[in-house]
């Protein structure tokens, strides 16, 4: 059994007021399931992406404005929410303590393109899951 704590679990600091982790995964020997953790600082966002799967977004802890293509919804914690894979999505932290969100991913390698990237000078793609980090800038826009 691959396992992990939400409450005791190392973050890796990628932007200001942004801490990821990727706890499961193909590589880590799952077949068809994969995670991301993160925590957003108050006023934090995580930037508009697709995902090559559907996503399951947990709220553990705080309140977030979440938003999938046009639509833009409030998510507390407790609630859970969906995203489509290849849906446009976003998370913002609305709330005054620190949003953290487990998300859960229907494939156990997936690839995350951001509209701009997460991080200064980070990438735009990643791919959860890969044996080997791989993660990379776009030149030219990738066609929708």
């Amino acid at each position: 059994m691959i396992a992990f704590d939400l409450d005791d679990f190392e973050l890796a600091p990628t932007a200001p007021g942004l801490r990821v982790a990727f706890p499961i995964h193909s590589a880590a020997g799952t077949a068809s399931t994969a995670t991301v953790l993160f925590e957003l600082d108050p006023g934090a966002e995580l930037g508009m992406h697709t995902d090559s799967a559907e996503e399951l977004l947990i709220i553990v802890h705080g309140t977030a404005e979440a938003r999938v293509g046009d639509e833009v919804g409030r998510l507390e914690a407790h609630q859970v929410g969906l995203v489509p894979a290849m849906a446009p999505h976003g998370l913002r932290n609305v709330g005054d303590d620190v949003l953290r969100v487990l998300g859960t991913f229907s494939a156990s390698t997936v690839v995350s393109t951001f509209e701009r990237p997460f991080a200064e000078d980070g990438p735009d793609v990643l791919v959860i899951g890969s044996p080997l980090a791989l993660a990379g800038r776009v030149e030219e826009a990738v066609p929708a």
